[in-house]
Formats: structure tokens, C-alpha cells, sequence
């Protein structure tokens, strides 16, 4: 992997958080881990909780997720194989409510109302775009900086005017904003409010409890013992209007803790009655 021009232990922090992103956003992905997160089962099994993947498709995906070590194969005998998550598969799993609950704060609404699983695969696309972890570090630690600053921390060495592209993109999926040419660029809202999830994304590749994502140094809450009180945690909560001028970044605190999920509650599609509001401003979907 590509190194920055961040200090060492900053850069290290990015390529952890990028390598864990990576192995859970590839199509199906998630899904697969949910479908697993169960005692050993045999390969039917897991193909009849999957009934949208063709034959042949599950095969490699489940493989893939042994060799990123989140998964892991069991041979009794050659008839008998199971499979299930690792240690380290499970303590990944608590990242996604918090990544679902990001979407649905800071994405855009659908006209349809999404499963949660659906909004965390369209948070997934999102941060694993070109740079944009090492571009959202930089614009965390700086507050606001220029594109030639943000090309010179990023991609050292590679031609300054090389960083627009991811940046726009970023402007485009409203995590990073600017007042216009020539302007510093700067966190959005969404873009700050992903705080818990690179923190909780941090701990785990780092070996250590996902819950203690607001000790991170950089997307922790700046006062480690400040607690919020537990909320419910919903898929399909409904938000505010848009504010007519976009507000300055603020750090967010997150929920003390969030409920476990079911694998039922993921993949369903029940929602309350409602209206189908106006679109709001926010990121993009896929």
C-alpha cells in the first residue's frame, strides 16, 4: 500500500482502517459475515440464507473471507466441512451499527426505505473511494487545508493537481466541503460525523475493543470521560429538515453503546408508515 506524507503512526493508522475496509466492502461481502455469525454450518446452509447468490459465487467470497482471516473453514471429515467467523470476525461486527446509523443521520433519503444492511453497503462504497480515508485524516487533523496542502500529505511525489479528482469526489458524496475556488477544503458534518466509525474501525485493525473508539486520538470525543446517554438505535429514524446554510463541522459524540442486531433485523425491510419526505441535502448514494 501506498504510503502518505502523514507522520508515521498516522499513516500506519490509515493503511489498517483501509485494509479493513477493504476486506468487508466487496459485493456480498457483509452480508456473508451476517449469514456466518452463527455456529458452524455446512456450505448448504449458508447458500440457503443466500438465496440471491448464483452457484458458484459463494464459494470464492467465503474463501476470500478465510484469507483475510474473518472467517475460518473446519474439516471433520471429507463430507463433513463447516464454516463460521473467526474471533476477529465477530469483534468486527459491532462496526456496522455504527456505520448504518451514520447513513441514516448523514446520506440522502431514498424514496424507499432501506434495510440497514443496505446502508451500511452504501457507507462501504463511499469510504472506500481513492484516498479518502488518508484525505479525511488530513482535513480531521487540520481542520481546513489547500488542495496543494492535501497533495502534499496524501500523495507525495505524484503531481500536486492529482488530489482534485478524489477530492471532488468527496465534495460530490458530501463529506468534504469548500466555499469555492481556490478555498481551503474542510470536513462536512457527514464527513465529521464518520468520528465513530474510523475510531471503531481503528481499534479493531489495531487488535483492541471496538468500543473504546472514543479514546482515538484523532476521531475520539475530545473529552475522554464525557458519556451521552444510551438511545434506541432505529434503521429508519426521521431527521430535521436540511438547514438552508451549511453549519460549521462540530465534533459529534456517539451513544454510550448501540443494541446487538440480529441477522433478522438486518436483512428486513419493515418500516413504519410514513410520508415520503423531500429529498435532503447530504451524501450520495451508490
Amino acid at each position: 500500500m501506498a504510503t502518505t506524507g502523514l507522520p508515521p503512526a498516522a499513516d500506519a493508522d490509515i493503511a489498517r482502517v483501509t485494509e479493513a475496509l477493504h476486506m468487508i466492502t466487496p459485493r456480498w461481502n457483509v452480508r456473508i459475515l451476517l449469514a456466518l455469525n452463527e455456529p458452524p454450518q455446512r456450505y448448504t446452509e449458508i447458500a440457503n440464507k443466500l438465496p440471491f447468490l448464483q452457484n458458484g459465487q459463494l464459494h470464492p467470497k467465503i474463501r476470500s473471507l478465510c484469507d483475510a482471516g474473518l472467517a475460518q473453514r473446519t474439516e471433520q471429515s471429507a463430507r463433513h466441512v463447516f464454516y463460521g467467523l473467526t474471533q476477529r470476525g465477530r469483534q468486527l461486527l459491532p462496526v456496522l451499527p455504527l456505520i448504518a446509523a451514520w447513513a441514516e443521520e448523514h446520506l440522502e433519503k431514498p424514496e424507499q426505505p432501506l434495510s440497514a444492511i443496505e446502508q451500511v453497503e452504501d457507507s462501504l462504497t463511499l469510504l472506500t473511494r481513492r484516498q479518502s480515508p488518508a484525505i479525511l485524516w488530513v482535513l480531521k487533523a487540520r481542520q481546513e487545508a489547500s488542495a496543494r496542502t492535501l497533495a502534499r500529505m496524501v500523495i507525495p511525489g505524484s503531481y500536486w493537481t492529482n488530489i482534485y479528482p478524489p477530492l471532488r469526489q468527496l465534495i460530490n458524496d458530501g463529506l468534504v466541503v469548500t466555499v469555492g475556488r481556490g478555498q481551503p477544503y474542510r470536513l462536512s458534518p457527514g464527513g465529521d460525523g464518520l468520528g465513530h466509525v474510523f475510531g471503531a474501525l481503528s481499534m479493531w485493525a489495531a487488535g483492541r475493543p471496538v468500543d473504546h473508539a472514543a479514546r482515538h486520538p484523532l476521531w475520539g470525543r475530545p473529552d475522554p470521560n464525557a458519556t451521552t446517554a444510551p438511545r434506541t438505535w432505529v434503521s429508519h429514524e426521521s431527521r430535521l429538515p436540511a438547514p438552508s446554510a451549511l453549519p460549521a463541522p462540530a465534533v459529534r459524540t456517539q451513544p454510550a453503546r448501540y443494541p446487538a442486531w440480529r441477522n433478522g433485523d438486518l436483512f428486513s425491510h419493515a418500516t413504519p408508515a410514513r410520508p415520503t419526505p423531500a429529498l435532503l441535502a447530504g451524501g450520495v448514494r451508490r
